[in-house]
Protein backbone atom coordinates (compact mmCIF):
# COMPACT_ATOMS: atom_id res chain seq x y z
CA UNK A 1 0.00 0.00 0.00
CA UNK A 2 1.44 3.33 -0.76
CA UNK A 3 0.17 6.46 0.74
CA UNK A 4 0.58 10.37 -0.80
CA UNK A 5 0.03 12.95 2.87
CA UNK A 6 0.45 16.23 1.43
CA UNK A 7 0.36 18.72 4.54
CA UNK A 8 2.40 22.25 4.98
CA UNK A 9 2.90 21.05 9.16
CA UNK A 10 5.94 18.84 9.25
CA UNK A 11 5.29 17.59 12.75
CA UNK A 12 2.05 16.44 11.71
CA UNK A 13 2.89 14.97 8.49
CA UNK A 14 5.48 12.62 11.29
CA UNK A 15 2.55 12.04 13.07
CA UNK A 16 0.15 11.12 11.08
CA UNK A 17 2.80 8.77 9.49
CA UNK A 18 3.04 6.67 12.70
CA UNK A 19 -1.20 5.89 12.37
CA UNK A 20 -0.94 5.06 8.74
CA UNK A 21 1.45 2.91 9.42
CA UNK A 22 -1.01 0.52 11.24
CA UNK A 23 -3.20 0.35 8.49
CA UNK A 24 -0.99 -2.51 6.77
CA UNK A 25 2.10 -4.39 7.40
CA UNK A 26 3.74 -2.67 4.05
CA UNK A 27 2.60 0.38 3.94
CA UNK A 28 4.89 3.05 2.54
CA UNK A 29 3.75 6.90 2.94
CA UNK A 30 5.05 9.94 0.70
CA UNK A 31 4.80 13.26 2.13
CA UNK A 32 4.82 16.49 0.77
CA UNK A 33 4.67 20.07 2.14
CA UNK A 34 3.29 21.68 -0.89
CA UNK A 35 1.58 20.83 -4.87
CA UNK A 36 4.14 20.72 -6.98
CA UNK A 37 5.92 17.88 -4.44
CA UNK A 38 2.77 15.81 -4.51
CA UNK A 39 2.63 16.21 -8.17
CA UNK A 40 6.29 15.32 -8.75
CA UNK A 41 5.57 12.27 -6.49
CA UNK A 42 2.82 10.96 -8.30
CA UNK A 43 4.08 11.35 -11.58
CA UNK A 44 6.51 9.11 -10.17
CA UNK A 45 4.44 6.70 -8.56
CA UNK A 46 1.83 5.81 -10.83
CA UNK A 47 0.75 2.73 -8.32
CA UNK A 48 -0.43 5.28 -5.31
CA UNK A 49 -3.28 3.91 -2.97
CA UNK A 50 -4.82 7.04 -1.66
CA UNK A 51 -3.94 10.89 -1.41
CA UNK A 52 -4.63 12.97 2.33
CA UNK A 53 -5.28 16.26 1.64
CA UNK A 54 -4.98 18.62 4.25
CA UNK A 55 -7.69 21.56 3.59
CA UNK A 56 -5.58 24.69 4.36
CA UNK A 57 -2.49 25.05 2.65
CA UNK A 58 -0.39 28.23 2.52
CA UNK A 59 0.29 28.41 -1.34
CA UNK A 60 -2.86 26.85 -2.68
CA UNK A 61 -6.33 25.71 -0.86
CA UNK A 62 -7.14 22.20 -0.16
CA UNK A 63 -10.19 22.58 -2.72
CA UNK A 64 -7.46 24.07 -5.19
CA UNK A 65 -5.31 20.75 -5.19
CA UNK A 66 -8.51 18.77 -4.87
CA UNK A 67 -9.92 20.42 -8.08
CA UNK A 68 -6.76 20.26 -10.15
CA UNK A 69 -6.37 16.33 -8.80
CA UNK A 70 -9.98 15.56 -9.90
CA UNK A 71 -9.02 17.01 -13.22
CA UNK A 72 -5.67 15.22 -13.63
CA UNK A 73 -6.14 12.04 -11.84
CA UNK A 74 -9.29 11.55 -11.90
CA UNK A 75 -9.16 7.72 -10.31
CA UNK A 76 -6.81 8.76 -7.37
CA UNK A 77 -8.90 8.40 -4.25
CA UNK A 78 -8.33 12.10 -2.47
CA UNK A 79 -9.35 12.07 1.46
CA UNK A 80 -8.95 15.81 3.18
CA UNK A 81 -7.68 16.05 6.69
CA UNK A 82 -9.12 19.24 8.14
CA UNK A 83 -9.30 21.14 11.22
CA UNK A 84 -12.66 22.41 9.93
CA UNK A 85 -15.49 20.81 11.04
CA UNK A 86 -18.16 22.90 9.03
CA UNK A 87 -20.67 21.50 7.10
CA UNK A 88 -20.05 23.60 4.18
CA UNK A 89 -16.00 22.50 3.75
CA UNK A 90 -17.42 18.38 4.08
CA UNK A 91 -19.93 18.92 1.26
CA UNK A 92 -17.95 21.19 -1.28
CA UNK A 93 -15.11 18.98 -0.48
CA UNK A 94 -17.10 15.84 -1.79
CA UNK A 95 -18.66 18.23 -4.40
CA UNK A 96 -15.13 18.37 -5.32
CA UNK A 97 -14.82 14.34 -5.28
CA UNK A 98 -13.19 13.85 -2.04
CA UNK A 99 -13.76 10.57 -1.01
CA UNK A 100 -13.80 11.67 2.65
CA UNK A 101 -12.96 14.23 4.93
CA UNK A 102 -11.85 13.34 8.48
CA UNK A 103 -11.18 16.54 10.72
CA UNK A 104 -7.63 16.35 12.54
CA UNK A 105 -9.16 15.97 15.80
CA UNK A 106 -9.95 12.33 15.33
CA UNK A 107 -8.86 9.19 17.06
CA UNK A 108 -6.18 7.16 15.58
CA UNK A 109 -8.80 4.23 15.76
CA UNK A 110 -11.64 6.01 14.16
CA UNK A 111 -8.96 7.30 11.46
CA UNK A 112 -7.84 3.55 10.24
CA UNK A 113 -11.54 2.84 10.47
CA UNK A 114 -12.25 5.82 8.04
CA UNK A 115 -9.72 5.14 5.79
CA UNK A 116 -10.36 1.31 5.19
CA UNK A 117 -14.15 1.97 4.60
CA UNK A 118 -12.40 4.33 2.09
CA UNK A 119 -9.92 1.85 0.43
CA UNK A 120 -12.64 -0.66 0.34
CA UNK A 121 -14.92 1.55 -1.90
CA UNK A 122 -16.76 3.90 0.83
CA UNK A 123 -17.20 7.22 1.71
CA UNK A 124 -16.45 8.93 5.15
CA UNK A 125 -17.83 11.80 6.51
CA UNK A 126 -18.44 12.88 10.05
CA UNK A 127 -22.03 13.94 10.03
CA UNK A 128 -22.35 13.75 13.79
CA UNK A 129 -19.78 16.33 13.96
CA UNK A 130 -21.05 18.03 10.51
CA UNK A 131 -25.03 18.61 11.55
CA UNK A 132 -26.58 21.03 14.20
CA UNK A 133 -29.51 18.86 15.91
CA UNK A 134 -32.59 20.04 16.90
CA UNK A 135 -33.17 19.28 21.06
CA UNK A 136 -36.62 18.54 20.17
CA UNK A 137 -36.77 16.02 17.34
CA UNK A 138 -32.54 14.83 18.03
CA UNK A 139 -32.62 15.21 14.02
CA UNK A 140 -30.81 17.51 12.08
CA UNK A 141 -32.57 21.06 11.50
CA UNK A 142 -32.81 21.33 8.07
CA UNK A 143 -33.65 17.64 8.00
CA UNK A 144 -31.29 16.73 5.17
CA UNK A 145 -28.68 14.29 6.89
CA UNK A 146 -25.58 14.38 5.11
CA UNK A 147 -25.66 11.08 3.77
CA UNK A 148 -23.87 9.02 0.57
CA UNK A 149 -25.31 7.31 -1.99
CA UNK A 150 -23.89 3.90 -0.59
CA UNK A 151 -25.33 4.59 2.60
CA UNK A 152 -28.55 5.31 1.12
CA UNK A 153 -28.75 2.06 -0.27
CA UNK A 154 -27.52 0.49 3.58
CA UNK A 155 -30.17 2.00 5.16
CA UNK A 156 -32.89 1.08 2.49
CA UNK A 157 -31.83 -2.45 2.88
CA UNK A 158 -31.37 -1.51 6.98
CA UNK A 159 -35.18 -0.86 7.17
CA UNK A 160 -36.38 -3.99 6.27
CA UNK A 161 -34.52 -5.48 9.37
CA UNK A 162 -31.89 -7.12 8.04
CA UNK A 163 -27.99 -7.89 9.48
CA UNK A 164 -25.03 -6.32 8.55
CA UNK A 165 -24.23 -10.08 6.74
CA UNK A 166 -27.80 -10.19 4.99
CA UNK A 167 -26.69 -6.38 3.53
CA UNK A 168 -22.96 -6.75 2.84
CA UNK A 169 -24.32 -10.49 0.51
CA UNK A 170 -26.74 -7.92 -0.98
CA UNK A 171 -24.96 -5.21 -1.58
CA UNK A 172 -21.72 -6.85 -2.32
CA UNK A 173 -19.61 -5.16 0.28
CA UNK A 174 -17.51 -6.79 2.90
CA UNK A 175 -19.41 -7.03 6.16
CA UNK A 176 -17.04 -4.26 7.94
CA UNK A 177 -17.69 -1.99 5.41
CA UNK A 178 -21.45 -2.17 6.37
CA UNK A 179 -20.63 -1.57 9.95
CA UNK A 180 -18.84 1.29 9.08
CA UNK A 181 -21.51 2.69 6.70
CA UNK A 182 -24.07 1.67 9.46
CA UNK A 183 -22.57 3.78 12.36
CA UNK A 184 -22.40 6.93 9.82
CA UNK A 185 -26.02 6.34 9.08
CA UNK A 186 -26.67 6.55 13.18
CA UNK A 187 -24.73 9.50 13.59
CA UNK A 188 -25.97 11.36 11.00
CA UNK A 189 -29.35 10.81 12.02
CA UNK A 190 -28.42 11.46 15.30
CA UNK A 191 -29.59 8.20 16.45
CA UNK A 192 -28.25 5.17 18.88
CA UNK A 193 -29.88 2.53 17.53
CA UNK A 194 -31.50 0.69 14.26
CA UNK A 195 -34.84 0.73 15.61
CA UNK A 196 -34.40 4.56 16.16
CA UNK A 197 -32.75 5.12 12.82
CA UNK A 198 -35.58 3.20 11.05
CA UNK A 199 -38.21 5.76 12.35
CA UNK A 200 -36.33 8.60 11.79
CA UNK A 201 -35.78 7.65 8.16
CA UNK A 202 -39.22 6.50 7.60
CA UNK A 203 -40.00 10.53 8.80
CA UNK A 204 -37.34 12.17 6.42
CA UNK A 205 -38.62 9.61 3.24
CA UNK A 206 -35.50 8.38 3.08
CA UNK A 207 -36.70 4.65 2.87
CA UNK A 208 -38.52 4.81 -0.49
Amino acid sequence: MKILLIDDHALFREGLSHVLRKLDDHVSILDASGLELARQYIAENPDLDLVLLDLHMPEHSGFDILEIFAKSYPTLPVVIISASTKRSDIQHALDLGAMGFIPKDTTGNVMLGALQLILSGGIYTPTDLAQPTNQATGLADDKTPLLTPRQLEVLRVMVQGHSNKIIAAELELAEATVKMHVTAILNALCVSNRTQAVIAAEKLGLCY
